[in-house]
């Protein structure tokens, strides 16, 4: 029996040509490895039978928030050198939050200029993004106070790029990425990557899930920078968990109620959904919720407000490994991910998925 406490009991061999460098030409046309805990068994499906895998009563909770183009790319105006950075969010008094990596040490006050990256109607004409680092913050943070009026998220969608993970073309935006990784039903902007488990669903699918008695209802968790952090303590009880906001509307909050009374499942779309849901239970029968979510979900964990999940298949070592080992139970996730690779499943953000029932 492994010990689940350590962080080599959550490593795995991928080989490299099963990470999906692009999605799948159509988005529902994901494969789907529906795996039964009660059973201990998987079996091989298509993300388009997943209105008949559900049931009558049950309910998909959807994670609303919409990527925004928060990946930065400039030049120092002290040194000219290359700067690169990550819009992580917006302080309180609405100056942005980013970290930033470039040759050499930044310094307080100065600037960094970022080229527009969305086309421009004059050709001829350049324009320029100019950022003031204005204060180090904790995590290797900065705040940043841009010299230009505007909206933040359309300045973002003017100046940035969509901001792929490294294992995707080391991070390299191609023509079809500002869709495609953005869930169709993406609504309040604010997260620095996709909750890629809802990226499989079309307004039809959705429908069709609707038409089976499958009800619909919407979380927000803005993705923080942590998704792209490894867990690198081999206790892993040792690992910080980074926080990210989130929220449950109060007509979320009736939805969910309304399924437990009539004997539907929570199905949480994508592992953003259930540490909403878990970080927020137990949830008042009428008030909305919202806060901070520190969560950190590993074996053995009890869940308490979530009967499925559906979700992609994640990275060796990672807490959302965990946290679906958690889920499915340790020895089960091993031979389904297991499984998976032997058939060619493919694998992280533009991956296949896993339905968890």
């Amino acid at each position: 029996m492994p010990d689940f406490t350590r962080l080599d009991a959550y490593d795995y061999e991928l080989p490299p040509d099963l990470i999906a460098q692009h999605p799948t030409h159509e988005r529902d046309a994901a494969r789907l490895l529906v795996v039964r805990r009660d059973r201990g068994t998987w079996e091989h499906r298509s993300i388009r039978d997943l209105p008949s895998l559900l049931q009558a009563g049950d309910t998909l909770v959807l994670n609303d928030s919409r990527v925004v183009p928060a990946r930065l790319r400039g030049m120092r105006s002290i040194t000219g050198g290359r700067w690169e950075g990550l819009f992580l969010g917006l302080l309180p008094d609405r100056a942005w939050k980013l970290i930033g990596q470039t040759r050499g040490r930044l310094q307080v006050g100065e600037s960094v200029s970022i080229r527009a990256t969305a086309p421009q109607e004059n050709t001829r004409q350049v324009k320029w993004l100019v950022l003031r680092l204005q204060e180090r913050l904790d995590g290797g943070a900065w705040r940043a106070v841009p010299e230009s009026d505007g909206d933040p998220f359309e300045l973002l969608e003017e100046f940035g790029s969509v901001p792929l993970p490294p294992y995707i073309r080391q991070g390299s935006e191609s023509p079809g990425d500002r869709e495609r990784y953005q869930t169709v039903y993406a609504a309040r902007p604010g997260s620095s990557a996709a909750p890629t488990a809802g990226l499989h669903f079309t307004p039809e699918l959705l429908a069709t899930c609707a038409a089976n008695g499958i009800e619909q209802a919407c979380v927000t968790l803005h993705v923080g920078l942590g998704t792209f952090r490894p867990v690198s303590a081999e206790d892993i009880r040792q690992h910080v968990m980074h926080s990210e906001w989130c929220r449950v509307p109060a007509e979320t909050v009736q939805a969910l109620g309304a399924t437990r009374a009539r004997g539907g499942r929570v199905v949480c779309v994508g592992t953003t959904s259930l540490r909403t849901l878990e970080t927020a239970f137990p949830l008042d029968d009428k008030a909305a919720w919202e806060g901070e979510s520190r969560l950190f979900i590993y074996p053995p964990y009890q869940f308490r407000a979530v009967d499925a999940l559906l979700t992609n298949f994640h990275l060796p070592k990672s807490s959302l490994l965990m946290l679906v080992s958690a889920f499915a139970g340790y020895e089960l996730t091993r031979a389904a991910y297991n499984a998976a690779i032997e058939e060619g499943y493919r694998f992280f953000s533009y991956g296949d998925a896993m339905l968890i029932l």
